[in-house]
């Protein structure tokens, strides 16, 4: 067993004081004015694409052969929660992919195979690929690759770039609601080819006419297209040839494959089924392919002559950036540095990666039994809770409280055809987004919701696992393997992680329960949400895993990562702090507020020394892990504890230094997670972090912008005025809010919601007594305790 050293709470205060001044030094200028440019113009999409390079950021990953994580964000072409995109790949995942998730494009890697012009989520599923080739080519996935200059590659919003230097093509993409756009420049060649081909499933292909192709790729396997399995490619210009191939992937000893290549063949299938079709150009001629997806034939030929369709590829280029350039403007900003700048609209634009539109209102989409029906509201995709659920959509709740109604009431016609709610693979967090829409003014049938939120929370055969278990007993259990490996070992049930989810989500529960007048359910959901504290050992001080008869796992080690055992993706440090709606419950069973302060600045000091691998284990402060979800809001846990200083320190300090700072200037943390990540920086640059999304309160961090105006949905303003804000001057001394002297490190959605204008007046130094009463933490599960505290930086 694992016992606090003594006089940890002294060591700890000066670690972390020394820690937080340097990330302030660390941390960019922010006086710099903007310039003219506006603000679709400073989004970079290639933001997101490379890791962190500084080894004490990164820890001990990745594991040998493998890369290390970049944000897994795509470059590619898209609108905001686009059915589609247009999207480079310079990773051949069909042969495998090292990370573990089929991500098609990492920026350090030399080689472009091809480009996707599917909606799946990560781009590497896409399919067809398709190719521009000049010369020789070959059948996938002996994907015969181009070596390409970075110097040549753009990417904007709705847009991008990159010359292939082999063959001597340009490509550009962009892309519509339901369409990409692939443009490519050729030399002077008789054989300037395109390839289209259906990945490793396979599938049919057909050449239509002297301009098209179609096909379908095999149904049913995990790659298909998420907006459908069917595509059609229409070419701007008539073939001079074509033909078929497929490659037949099951004999081994025969290199990749039996190839089958026939020129003049109109349909093929099989797997890798694909088409070429040739050209004969001269140097600067343009061929431009449309794609178009769909559940039939006949919806991915409408799609692809649709209304909001276009043919020209200049147009349709202009149309996408003005999309992102309507939503970007209603968050300006002044101040910061042209980088900072740079990566708030970088990562605002990633923060719309999710969830993805299936259907607008009046078009037609497939429902989960296979039925054809007409849209009567913009139908959207399932979100990734146990991701996004836990910032971006507080984030989509202040800018686009529509498209908010309309998400949750996909997902509620979902678990109408299905019998359950949509849930995370952890977790059940689909309650956050009911519970903080309706506490944020959003109008819905939460009865409606609450059917389904409360079938989920209570039927041991529903999307809950271990629900009897944790019904029963107040906790999850975990099976300690042979020879108990630590560490780290990645099965089991993560039972302490999973008890302090469901809690996290029993708590939202409860209070849709109230606000429906359910009493009874109400209380009973108020008692579950304190089951976080029957997995909490007060041996060691931490949350640890329990046998089933109850003994405490042993060996433990809080410094270990576990990715399923006990802990999810996390270590005993990171999953201590996952009790977002009882930080005040929390900070009694740490022992009170010195206490917990204690805790704190060791997690954020303590040296990341972990003997196991984890892959997911990056953008590292301490033990703090900003490269995963499980600990993303404990910099903003200080508010709760009176130290509201040390959350404006660190905030800056996470901005600064895990974001942007790698070789390339594109580097994330780690994986973006449709949003996630990105949705932390966006919130983190205006000020502000909603700890738990599924109240209406924002916990203040420190703008790194001396004034952000965010429009909100119902068209009022909410500013953020920073006065006096500099590369030093990172800590709150006063407040107001609305011209009124405001004491609280937190604001809620009902003070924003009609405008407001929130005045911060910065300095050098810590002031302790602006935040630190408990009088004025943000509301918690637990009441917080009257009296004196201290408070002392």
């Amino acid at each position: 067993m694992i016992s606090l050293p003594q006089g940890r709470t002294r060591l700890g205060a000066a670690m972390v004081a020394l820690a937080l001044s340097g990330g302030a030094a660390a941390a960019s200028s922010v006086g710099t004015s903007t310039s003219r440019t506006t603000s679709v113009d400073l989004a970079n999409p290639l933001v997101g694409t490379a890791p962190l390079d500084r080894p004490a950021w990164i820890g001990n990953a990745p594991p040998p052969g493998e890369p290390l994580y970049t944000g897994m964000t795509t470059p590619g072409a898209s609108l905001p929660e686009s059915a589609t995109e247009a999207a480079p790949v310079n990773i051949n995942t069909d042969l495998g992919f090292a990370t573990g998730v089929p991500v098609a494009y990492d920026y350090r890697r030399p080689t472009m195979f091809g480009f996707t012009g599917g909606g799946s989520t990560y781009g590497a599923r896409g399919a067809p690929m398709v190719m521009p080739v000049v010369g020789d080519w070959t059948v996938p996935p002996d994907y015969l690759g181009s070596s390409y200059d970075k110097a040549t590659e753009k990417a904007s919003p709705g847009y991008y770039a990159v010359d292939l230097a082999t063959f001597r093509v340009r490509a550009e993409l962009t892309a519509t609601q339901w369409t990409s756009l692939m443009r490519f420049t050729f030399p002077e060649s008789r054989r300037s080819h395109v390839i289209v081909n259906l990945r490793r499933d396979g599938g049919q292909v057909e050449v239509v006419d002297d301009h098209t192709v179609r096909g379908v790729a095999t149904a049913g396997g995990r790659d298909r297209d998420a907006d459908g399995p069917f595509f059609v490619a229409e070419f701007s210009r008539p073939f001079a040839a074509f033909g078929t191939f497929h490659a037949d992937v099951t004999h081994v000893g025969e290199g990749l494959g039996r190839e089958d290549v026939q020129a003049g063949r109109r349909q093929v299938a099989g797997d890798y089924a694909g088409a070429y079709v040739t050209f004969d150009t001269r140097a600067g001629d343009q061929v431009t392919v449309r794609i178009a997806h769909g559940h039939s034939a006949a919806e991915a030929e409408q799609r692809l002559h649709a209304q909001d369709s276009d043919a020209d590829f200049d147009r349709v280029r202009a149309k996408a950036r003005a999309i992102w350039a309507a939503l970007f403007d209603r968050v300006q900003v002044t101040g910061g540095t042209p980088k900072q700048r740079m990566l708030f609209y970088s990562t605002l634009y990633h923060a719309f990666a999710s969830p993805r539109v299936i259907a607008r209102k009046g078009e037609h989409y497939v429902d989960a039994q296979g039925h054809d029906n007409v849209a009567d509201y913009d139908h959207y995709g399932p979100v990734p809770f146990w991701d996004t659920g836990r910032n971006q959509i507080a984030l989509l709740m202040l800018l686009q409280p529509k498209v908010i109604q309309d998400i949750m009431r996909s997902e509620l016609d979902r678990a109408r055809e299905r019998g359950y709610m949509n849930t995370s693979f952890h977790g059940d967090h689909a309650v956050l987004l009911y519970d903080g829409a309706w506490r944020r003014g959003i109008d819905f049938d939460y009865a409606a919701a609450y059917a389904y939120l409360r079938k989920n929370a209570t039927d041991p055969k529903g999307p809950r696992g271990d629900l009897a278990e944790y019904d029963r007993q107040g906790w999850i259990a975990d099976i300690v393997p042979e020879g108990s490996p630590s560490p780290p070992y990645a099965g089991g049930k993560a039972g302490v992680a999973t008890t302090l989810e469901y809690a996290w989500d029993d708590h939202a529960l409860a209070d849709v329960a109230r606000r429906l007048g359910k009493a009874d359910d109400a209380a009973m959901f108020e008692r579950r949400a304190a089951n976080y504290r029957h997995v909490f050992d007060p041996s060691v001080g931490f949350f640890r895993g329990r046998t089933a008869d109850g003994r405490w796992i042993s060996p433990f080690d809080p410094g270990e990562p576990y990715y399923n055992f006990m802990m999810k993706e996390a270590s005993g440090w990171s999953t201590l702090w996952l009790v977002p709606h009882d930080v005040q419950g929390l900070i009694d069973l740490l022992g009170g507020r010195d206490a917990f302060n204690a805790r704190l600045d060791a997690f954020f000091t303590t040296p990341y020394t972990a003997k196991g691998i984890c892959r997911d284990c990056t953008g590292l402060i301490g033990q703090y892990v900003q490269g995963n979800q499980p600990d993303q809001q404990a910099a903003y846990l200080y508010a709760w504890s009176g130290q509201p200083w040390k959350t404006q320190a660190l905030t800056r300090r996470i901005l600064a230094d895990l974001y942007g700072s790698d070789a390339t200037g594109y580097g994330y943390p780690g994986m973006d997670d449709q949003g996630s990540t990105s949705s932390w920086y966006v919130l983190s640059a205006m000020g502000f972090y909603p700890v738990d999304p599924s109240t209406p309160d924002y916990i203040l961090g420190s703008p790194i912008f001396d004034r952000v105006r965010l429009t909100l949905g119902n068209g009022k303003v909410l500013d953020i005025v920073a006065r006096d804000n500099t590369e030093q001057n990172v800590y709150i001394q006063s407040a107001t809010l609305n011209g009124k002297p405001w004491n609280k490190p937190w604001f809620s959605h009902d003070d924003i919601a009609d405008g407001a204008t929130l005045v911060l007046t910065m300095g050098p130094r810590p002031n302790p007594r602006w935040g630190s009463d408990p009088q004025s933490a943000p509301p918690s599960m637990s009441a917080t305790p009257r009296g004196p505290t201290r408070s002392e930086p």
